[in-house]
């Protein structure tokens, strides 16, 4: 009885391992690859080097060059998440971003932007979503985000995806190019090139900069070209580097076209270490909570069901004790100790018979004499 009780324990507490592991591998750790409520506020900076780029002082426009250093700065916007309703709701974030650009030379600002955004939580896609908007000028201007936009989805694949442009507000096919390591870390490296297209300007500040880099020319386009390459841990989908070959050229109806933007945007190493980190640590985490944990937990709860099995298998020790008949204290035959045949009262036993002629004898005093019938006694 022992011994099925400690097995049914045993077997029990096998069971219970075995669920916890299904628990890390099917809740615990899909839970874990979504992008978290309270995520920190991240900065990643890039630094282009003798870049071309328009600078625009008290209302002097001009072209200049020096290096520039581009920051941007993610911080999620809780409360606004958490104020989400719908099909938004427990499935998406809210992000506020900020770039800034400046002369690494004078700190001067060259250009900035703002911009609010929901992305989803698994794919790192931006959704729709009422209060998004761009502010590049400004002026927040309702832009509809869609596609990857500061982030890759959890797990991603060696294929293409839709990345968004911020100055064409629309998306272009990032194509996945190879695989390489960085800090130690493998990444998939993803390029997305555009190709000399109108950005979609108002008309009054393209005037702005006709009338000021190319007098008399009445109409013009600004032509965008941009080779983005994008380094991306393929199992936090998070940016390990970022690369931007940006051009930007004022292509008047008369007169020569004038280079507003001519830089080669990268990570600075600052930035790319501190990404290959995040990603390690985070990785970390997946493998403890998604792999090992649970193979720990299977590898005990079968043994601890292999021991209950071992012990519900064992015979119960035999009862210890003497049987008796009854409630007589008196032994037994089979109790009592064998007699030999020279110890018993009568003698040896034997298989002999006596002769006929002395069973009847007088003279034997252990012979009782027979009484004879009257007449017999009267011929005496």
């Amino acid at each position: 009885m022992k011994h099925r009780a400690v097995g049914a324990v045993l077997f029990g507490g096998g069971v219970l391992l075995l669920a916890l592991a299904a628990g890390l591998v099917f809740v615990v750790k899909p839970a874990m690859t979504k992008l978290p409520y309270d995520l920190d506020p991240s900065t990643s900076v890039a630094e282009a080097k003798g870049a071309t780029f328009l600078q625009i002082t008290n209302g002097a426009v001009d072209i200049d060059q020096a290096d520039l250093k581009s920051t941007i700065l993610v911080t999620p916007e809780r409360d606004k998440t958490a104020a989400l309703s719908g099909d938004l709701a427990g499935d998406t974030v809210v992000w506020r971003v900020g770039q800034t650009v400046d002369r690494t030379d004078t700190k001067e600002l060259v250009s900035a932007y703002g911009a609010e955004l929901a992305l989803d939580r698994v794919s790192g896609a931006a959704v729709e979503w009422n209060d998004q908007f761009l502010d590049d000028s400004g002026t927040p201007e309702k832009v509809s985000f869609a596609g990857q936009v500061y982030k890759f989805p959890f797990n991603a694949e060696q294929s293409n995806y839709e990345v968004f442009d911020r100055d064409l507000r629309q998306t272009r096919m990032a194509e996945f190019k190879g695989t390489e390591e960085i800090e130690g870390l493998e990444t998939y490296r993803y390029e997305q090139v555009i190709t000399d297209e109108k950005l979609p300007l108002p008309a009054e500040r393209i005037a702005l900069l006709l009338g000021a880099l190319v007098p008399g020319a009445t109409a013009g386009d600004i032509v965008y070209s941009n080779t983005r390459t994008v380094w991306v841990d393929p199992v936090t989908g998070s940016y390990i580097k970022v690369r931007e070959q940006q051009k930007k050229v004022l292509t008047p109806n008369t007169g020569a076209p004038v280079t507003l933007l001519d830089a080669d945007f990268v990570y600075n190493d600052e930035t790319v270490t501190a990404s290959a980190d995040r990603a390690k640590s985070s990785r970390g985490q997946l493998a403890i909570l998604g792999v090992w944990a649970p193979l720990a937990l299977v590898v005990l709860g079968l043994a601890l069901i292999v021991a209950a099995l071992l012990f519900s298998r064992r015979p119960a020790p035999a009862a210890v004790g003497t049987h008796r008949a009854g409630a007589d204290p008196a032994p037994t035959r089979v109790d009592q100790p064998a007699v030999r045949d020279d110890d018993r009262a009568a003698g040896p036993l034997t298989d002999e018979i006596p002769p006929a002629s002395t069973n009847w004898r007088s003279e034997e005093p252990t012979v009782p004499l027979q009484r004879g019938t009257q007449g017999e006694a009267e011929k005496r």
